[in-house]
């Protein structure tokens, strides 16, 4: 079936994790005869939550497509993970889709997920309504949670549909715009009927207020709405539907996803008011490396953009692509601009969980599949034709919170867990897997706790192997205090025919933290060749990346070469590179070498009540707190902290927050590190080279 771009809406459905996202795309898809009947999520059988770990875990891990038709309007709906371990995922469906829909759950309104994508939506300007789901459960109250929203997200709500009832008395819900009643009949689809006697004044009370928020949309409707006190049913649409494109307001709706309420008023405004693709912005990388605003348009040759790619053991390789410009069909001939490799892809497919379902083509505007492609990949730019100058911005996905170093038992097992590991980068962009090659370790680096567990506990379960974990070393850093005075090492060996020798004398002295090295020539007189002067400015970096006190690189050291001497017929490069290390040693020992440690820049999101814990935790952990920002519910702790106290940060604030913190991280600087730790860190590698060297 062919779709035409103007009829495309496509919405992410976020939220913090519990509030009911998945269980709501579940009956959309009911109501949209997609499917013949609603799973719950305990059931393990939902259309969005299908891979073993998802039904497992019952949480979703996966940025899921499920595409319907409503009303002869194509909705493309992704359903995306509520925990922050995820929000890799998430990303994806800020970038694919031009609106979201917020689920709040109706008792706990704003929670720390809810704030934090909000954030991310804000960021993007990215139109939005929100829906207050599980009204049918005790404590739920609609007036509670909309002046919540109010107060913590300072934006204008603007309720299309209000419930008949909080808790046990919810009956169903009222359309504001229709002015109908809308019954709950769990198991099946909500019946429509006129509005109740006893919900009457409370319907009227508040359709006057959305009639007075939809004329703010446009001025033509100001004008009516001062001369006729009232708008239509068609005007009303049109002021909200303006005023939610310049997200001046957030629609709100309600409901009780589980038992199939208020679905079809969302889906109906979905289909009239969302944005549709067409003439909206994505970005393509300007020649000067800057982001710069790219229309998305049916017209000229076909281009996308990978935003997601994952691995099904039966489909193969999956590559989910959002057309940004004309059309793509199984015959149209897509390049890879990076790598600059051409294909066809065969067939273009929608999805529907996943269901892959063959379509005829994908418009611009619109998300679908290419299956089994030899050229895309997460971020890639795929064009028709040769425009190679083509590239879209990639998308920004979060640093990783949590590393750990992993090993297994032998050889041949450390391979198949490192190749399924890189597998995993392929899909998982806020996945890490690195050797450090200063430390020695295999470090596999994600979101948090959860995350890492749940990919590592995977490739045991695939591969049968053994993965052992331990907290990673630290990557310090060293360098000197002060001014070495001139150290010399000559380097001298004779064992028959042609001998080794040259003379190196070398000042050091220290740089300006992030210089990281500098060399100065100050012979005079050509007492060394310039040809050996390679070698020995190879045996001073060769120095400086084994250290001197711990065996980390050194950095921020300014050398000068003051004076040396050579033999006509015994020196060589080598000579002078050996001789080179030999005065950096003797330099190092006058210099006060030090130990640098990383000091990272830390952003934490709490609840109020936690505020005090994490700050007096902050100081345990040697962190320097840089300032607070209030931010309704939560405050937003920013810090700088060592590396070496943030290890188990993961852990320790899920303790102390009742799992309801998050953090980001990056790094900021080195600074020195003396005294007890120190000697600790000394020690720890001291031992190290003496376990390898038995």
């Amino acid at each position: 079936m062919s779709v035409v771009s103007t009829d495309l809406r496509n919405v992410a459905i976020i939220g913090h994790n519990e509030t009911g996202k998945t269980t709501l795309v579940e009956q959309m898809l009911f109501y949209a005869n997609v499917i013949s009947r609603p799973e719950t999520v305990a059931s393990g059988k939902t259309t969005s939550d299908y891979t073993e770990e998802e039904i497992n875990h019952k949480i979703s891990i996966h940025a899921s497509l499920a595409s319907m038709n409503w009303d002869g309007r194509t909705l493309n709906i992704l359903d995306t993970p509520g925990t922050a371990g995820f929000i890799g995922e998430t990303i994806c469906g800020f970038r694919s889709c031009e609106s979201a829909v917020m689920v709040v759950d109706g008792r706990d309104g704003a929670q720390i997920e809810t704030i934090k994508l909000w954030r991310y939506l804000d960021e993007r300007n990215k139109p939005r309504a929100v829906f207050i789901n599980k009204m049918d459960r005790d404590r739920a109250d609609y007036s509670k949670v909309l002046e919540n929203l109010k107060e913590t997200f300072k934006t204008t709500f603007v309720p299309v549909t209000i419930p008949m009832g909080n808790g046990k008395e919810f009956k169903g819900i009222i359309n504001l715009i229709e002015n109908k009643a809308y019954f709950m009949n769990r198991g099946e689809k909500e019946t429509v009927g006129d509005i109740p006697a006893e919900f009457a004044d409370y319907a009227d009370e508040f359709r006057n207020s959305l009639i007075e928020n939809a004329a703010e949309g446009a001025d033509d409707l100001i004008e009516k709405y001062f001369d006729a006190g009232t708008l239509d049913s068609e005007e009303i649409r049109r002021g909200l539907r303006e005023g939610m494109e310049q997200n001046r307001v957030v629609p709100a709706f309600c409901g009780c996803s589980e038992g199939g309420s208020g679905i079809t008023s969302l889906l109906t405004f979905i289909r009239n008011n969302f944005p549709r693709p067409l003439g909206k912005k994505d970005w393509v990388i300007a020649e000067d490396g800057t982001a710069k605003d790219f229309i998305i348009s049916a017209e000229g040759s076909a281009a996308a953009v990978v935003f997601k790619t994952t691995i099904d053991q039966f489909s193969g390789k999956l590559s989910f692509i959002k057309v940004l410009r004309g059309t793509i069909k199984g015959d149209t001939e897509l390049m890879n601009v990076d790598i600059g490799k051409k294909e066809r892809p065969n067939k273009v497919y929608r999805m529907v969980g996943k269901k892959l379902v063959e379509t005829d083509c994908l418009p611009a505007g619109d998300i679908g599949v290419i299956a089994k492609s030899n050229i895309a990949s997460t971020n890639s730019t795929l064009v028709e034709g040769s425009d190679q100058k083509l590239k879209f911005k990639p998308l920004a996905f979060p640093q990783p919170i949590y590393s750990l170093a992993i090993s297994s038992d032998d050889k041949k097992s450390e391979v198949k867990m490192n190749e399924s590991l890189h597998k995993v980068t392929e899909e998982d962009f806020t996945f890490r897997i690195k050797f450090n090659e200063e430390t020695k370790e295999n470090v596999v680096a994600g979101m948090g706790e959860l995350h890492l567990n749940m990919i590592l506990d995977k490739v045991r379960e695939k591969q049968k192997v053994t993965i052992e974990t331990k907290l990673p070393r630290v990557a310090y850093r060293e360098t000197i205090s002060h001014k070495s005075g001139i150290a010399e090492y000559s380097h001298k060996k004779q064992s028959g025919g042609h001998g080794q020798y040259a003379r190196v004398l070398i000042e050091i002295e220290p740089l300006e933290r992030g210089s990281y090295y500098s060399f100065t020539n100050a012979i005079k007189g050509g007492s060394v060749s310039k040809g050996y002067i390679p070698g020995i400015e190879k045996g001073l970096h060769e120095q400086m990346e084994e250290g001197f006190l711990a065996g980390y690189p050194m950095m921020d050291i300014g050398i000068t070469l003051i004076d040396g001497k050579e033999h006509p017929v015994d020196s060589s490069e080598m000579a002078f590179k050996l001789a080179a290390k030999g005065a950096m040693k003797m330099a190092l020992t006058k210099a006060g070498a030090v130990l640098l440690e990383p000091i990272m820049k830390l952003s934490v999101y709490i609840e109020n009540d936690y505020l005090g814990d994490i700050l007096s935790d902050l100081s345990g952990k040697r962190g320097r707190v840089l300032g607070q920002e209030d931010m309704g519910l939560l405050q937003l702790v920013k810090a700088l902290v060592p590396q070496s106290e943030l290890l188990n940060y993961a852990i320790d604030l899920k303790s102390m927050t009742s799992g309801t913190g998050s953090f980001e991280i990056e790094f900021d600087h080195y600074e020195p590190l003396s005294g007890k730790l120190a000697d600790e860190v000394i020690k720890a590698y001291k031992e190290s080279v003496k376990e390898e060297e038995e």
